[in-house]
Formats: structure tokens, sequence, C-alpha cells
């Protein structure tokens, strides 16, 4: 059965590789001999697609192309697929083997690991592990929690619009959000999609914990220029409130809110469990507060305190 596979994504492969034109599913179906013995339609659907999946996982880049007619073509473009000569140190390798150890989603190691093993094939040089004797060493972890990340990462990466349903965190029920995606990014420990919102006409960012139900993907060319990285980064750290304008004063439960505590500019005990702080106050602080629930209460500004008041209800209603 793994001989099999291998083979029909090989051919599907060169298919797609050799041609000069997008070709449909009807197109490839012909020519692959594993995908005509499919016995229904529906079989080859499945098989096509988790094929393509499997094949962009791998590192080939395959464009979806609509004709005039409007039926759906596939084509791997050679210069999109060509890498130049991989050179790296000793110090960039060891730099390369400590990121694949970042993650802890399983798919995720799972790619690190693979993308290791190619460049070392390639004559990457094998860098010594400071942490392979030291179970006890500390290490870099970045956590994955949210089904959303996936999905969104594959599309950032293939240029691909996205279609979810989003709940703010003052809104009752969720909106449907279309979204060019540009970059992830991870923000105080959570996720956070930037990208441009097709139904507001703006760039936007959104927290993936917000994300209901499934991420699914269109077809199509993005409507907008992505922006680079630097710029996207500001665009996640201004909507996450890292970027800070003014000062907040809040009353906090004694030994809760350590996030908030690290930000804090000035910490005073007040006694009877409750300590007083003065925090930075960017945009996005409110839904931060929110999820402190009963352990945070809001002085000032006035404008903040009605934002999470507003948002408390907006819970409490359902």
């Amino acid at each position: 059965m793994a001989i099999a596979k291998a083979e029909r994504l090989m051919n599907l492969a060169l298919c797609l590789l050799g041609t000069r034109r997008p070709l449909s599913k009807r197109e490839l179906r012909g020519s692959i001999e594993a995908y005509l013995e499919a016995s229904t339609d529906d079989s080859f659907n499945r098989m096509f697609e988790r094929d393509k999946d499997d094949l962009r996982e791998l590192g080939l880049v395959i464009e979806t192309v609509e004709a005039l007619d409007g039926e759906i073509g596939y084509l791997a473009r050679r210069d999109s697929n060509r890498l130049p000569p991989i050179t790296l140190d000793a110090e960039e390798a060891a730099a390369l083997g400590l990121a694949a150890r970042v993650w802890q989603q399983a798919r995720l190691a799972g790619a690190a690991s693979g993308a290791l093993q190619k460049l070392r094939a390639a004559g990457m040089p094998e860098a010594d592990d400071a942490f392979e004797d030291r179970p006890g060493a500390l290490e870099p972890r970045i956590p994955v929690h949210e089904a959303a990340f996936e999905p969104l990462m594959l599309a950032c990466r293939d240029r691909r619009p996205v279609v979810f349903d989003y709940r703010k965190a003052n809104a009752a029920r969720p909106e449907q959000r279309h979204v060019e995606p540009w970059a992830l990014e991870c923000w105080r420990g959570h996720w956070y999609l930037a990208g441009y919102d097709r139904d507001r006409g703006a760039e936007r960012v959104f927290r993936l914990s917000r994300i209901v139900g499934r991420v699914k993907a269109r077809t199509g060319a993005f409507t907008v220029p992505v922006p680079d990285v630097v710029t996207v980064r500001e665009t996640v750290a201004e909507w996450a409130g890292e970027t800070a304008t003014r000062t907040a004063l809040i009353r906090l439960r004694a030994g809760s809110g350590y996030p908030l505590r690290a930000r804090a500019v000035v910490v005073r005990e007040l006694g009877d469990g409750w300590d007083e702080l003065e925090i930075p106050y960017g945009h996005g602080l409110d839904a931060w507060l929110v999820e402190l629930g009963p352990d945070v209460v809001v002085l000032e500004p006035a404008d903040l305190r009605a934002d999470v008041v507003d948002r408390l209800r907006a819970v409490a209603k359902g």
C-alpha cells in the first residue's frame, strides 16, 4: 500500500511539474493509472485531494487556476519549486536544530524533524546538541492548541483566501469573515492571524481562540499585496495590546493575573486580598482583562472600564 501511494504521488508530481498549462482533474485522472482504477468519481476526488495535500506538505508548490469557462486546473511551476543551493555554517545549523525542537504540536514537530533530515542529507553540518545529555535543561516551547492553527498556517504558506466564523469578545454570536491570511504570530501565549478582511476592506487581526468551527480554504488569488513581515508583526503587536499609549489603573486580586503583574509599572498592596496596579494601556487590553473575570476591577480610564463592562455583559447574555 505504501509503495502504491508513493508511486501515485510521484506520478502526480511529475504531471504537475511537466505541464505548461493547468491540468483539470479530468485530465489528471486520465493520465495517472491509479486514478483510472478508482471505482467512482467520489473515490477519485477524495484520493486526489489527499494526494494534493500530501504533496503540498512535502513542499511542492501547487497552483490552483480557474479557467475562463470556470473549470479549475492545477500545475506546479518549475521556477516556484526550485531552491538555490543551501549553505549553512555550524552556528546556523545549531540554531535550526534548536528551532525544530520548539514545536509541541505533533504534526509540526514531525515536519520540523523531516526538514532537518532533508537539510542534513543535502550537506548541512551536524551541530552539537547542547540539550542531548541534559534532560533537565530548559528548552523553549511553543504550544499550539487551536484547531484553526494548521489550516491557517497552510493558507498563509500557499497564499489561499479563507472563510471562518469569528466571535468577538463583546459579541453574542459569531460572524463570518472572508480573509486573505498573511501571517501567524504568537503573543503572550495566544496565537493571532494578521490578514486582509475582504468584508471590511481593511487589515485586521484575529485571535485564533475566537475562531468558531472549521476554517475553509477558497480558490482564487489575493486581491491586495501582502506586506513585509515587519509590518505584519507590528500590526499583531498593536492589536494584541503590546503597543501602549496610556496607563490604566486596575485593582487585581492577590495571587492572580501574573502576566499583568509582569507588565505593571507600579504595584501597591491594598490589603484584604487586593493589589492596585498601574499598567500600560494599549489596544486589546479590555479583552485581556475580561478573561480575569471577578479577579480584576478597572478603576480608570473610564473608556477602558466601559469597554470591559460591555464585554462582560455580552458574555452574560450568551
